[in-house]
C-alpha cells in the first residue's frame, strides 16, 4: 500500500511563504506524474501544479511565477514552494501521484491534505 503525506501548511500573512512537501512511503517500483490540487472551500477541487518523473512542469495561470514544483526522487518526495502567497491561495492543498506497483501497473494516490491560510 502507498501513503501519501503532506506537511508544510499553516497560516501566513499575505506576501509571505511557505513550503509544502509530499512524501510518499510504501512498496512499489516507481513514482510517474506528481501534482498539487488545491481546495477552496465552497469550490472544487483545481490543479496547481505538476511534475514529471523527469522534472518537466506544468502550473495554474494564477501561481505561475510565484509558486515552484520540483521533486527528489531518491526521497520520493515532492514540494511547492509559494512565494508571494495571497488570500486567494487559501485551501487545502493535496499531493496526488502515479505510482507504478510491483506488477508494473499504474495506480493515483491521494494525500489527504495540508492546510494553507493566507491572512490579508
Amino acid at each position: 500500500q502507498v501513503q501519501l503525506v503532506e506537511s508544510g501548511g499553516g497560516l501566513v500573512q499575505a506576501g509571505g511563504s511557505l513550503r509544502l512537501s509530499c512524501a510518499a512511503s510504501g512498496i512499489f517500483l516507481s513514482i510517474n506524474d506528481m501534482v498539487w490540487f488545491r481546495q477552496a472551500p465552497g469550490k472544487q477541487r483545481e490543479l496547481v501544479a505538476g511534475i514529471t518523473s523527469r522534472g518537466s512542469t506544468n502550473y495554474a495561470y494564477s501561481v505561475k511565477d510565484r509558486f515552484t514544483i520540483s521533486r527528489d526522487n531518491a526521497k520520493n518526495t515532492m514540494y511547492l514552494q509559494m512565494n508571494g502567497l495571497k488570500p486567494e491561495d487559501t485551501a487545502v492543498y493535496y499531493c496526488n501521484a502515479d505510482v507504478r506497483d510491483l506488477h508494473n501497473w499504474s495506480q493515483s494516490y491521494w494525500g489527504r491534505g495540508t492546510q494553507v491560510t493566507v491572512s490579508s
